[in-house]
């Protein structure tokens, strides 16, 4: 793996990653699908993973959050190794995961849907539901629709709300925009802004390579199931590999 110019913050902070992976393996029962990758992610920080079509970026996603099983390697939440566990405990662990599809209950309605988000929460059900009203305003505005009734990118927000509900230090999106009119994801980047400002490392998946790029703080290109390369969002968006063959110059 290639890694460019070194981020000093990351260096920095180390000892204090909110999600450190080590040489994960998975796939799903034949030939691994990523095969010893290592990411890092912040709190704070947005850190993206890219690459073309079949890099496994949506596996390696699968893999960190306890969806399916890595026959290889370590995940470790904020120090605490949290290598196998299954995703109920990777939830209560402090990592949520956001699928690209079936992430919501079509037929309940919005705050139905965060209130199940939130279930593993002892108490403070209805603080954490208004603060996310205050980061989500839409959704405050169609609390009492059903889910099914909601545009694409309101379905959005709302996976990402009710991701949100338990507080975890790590939230993981896979292809939060795919599908959606340029203004929606747009709008899903301001989201994704603002929560990363909450203080949350978020790891983002997204074909979109460009525009994701543009918003990450550290990025991670796979290839054929294996890092590649990684760096600065900004740094590998001006690379001449990553342009020439994941991003496309400009015309």
């Amino acid at each position: 793996m290639t890694t460019l110019t070194p981020d000093p913050a990351m260096a920095e902070t180390a000892t204090i990653a909110a999600l450190e992976v080590s040489g994960l393996t998975a796939g799903y029962g034949g030939p691994p699908i990523v095969e010893n990758v290592s990411v890092r992610a912040l709190r704070g920080a947005i850190t993206a993973i890219v690459g073309p079509n079949g890099a496994g970026k949506s596996t390696l996603l699968k893999a960190i959050a306890g969806v399916i099983k890595a026959s290889a390697g370590t995940v470790t939440v904020e120090g605490r190794d949290a290598t196998g566990l299954p995703s109920e405990k990777l939830v209560r662990r402090g990592i949520a995961y956001v699928p690209q599809v079936a992430n919501v209950f079509p037929q309940l309605t919005v705050q139905e849907n965060l209130e199940m988000g939130g279930y593993s929460r002892r108490h403070g059900l209805h603080e954490r539901t208004e603060e996310l009203y205050q980061l989500f305003p839409d959704l405050k505005l169609a609390h009492r629709r059903h889910a099914e009734t909601l545009s694409g990118g309101q379905r959005t927000m709302l996976a990402m709300a009710r991701g949100l509900m338990v507080d975890p230090a790590v939230l993981l999106l896979d292809e939060p925009s795919a599908g959606l009119s340029p203004k929606f994801q747009s709008a899903v980047w301001e989201r994704i802004e603002q929560v990363r400002a909450t203080n949350v490392a978020v790891v983002v998946v997204e074909q979109n390579t460009r525009e994701t790029l543009r918003h990450a703080q550290w990025a991670y290109v796979l290839v054929l199931g294996k890092n590649r390369l990684d760096g600065r969002g900004r740094d590998l968006l001006h690379n001449d590999e990553v342009v020439n063959l994941y991003v496309g110059v400009l015309s």
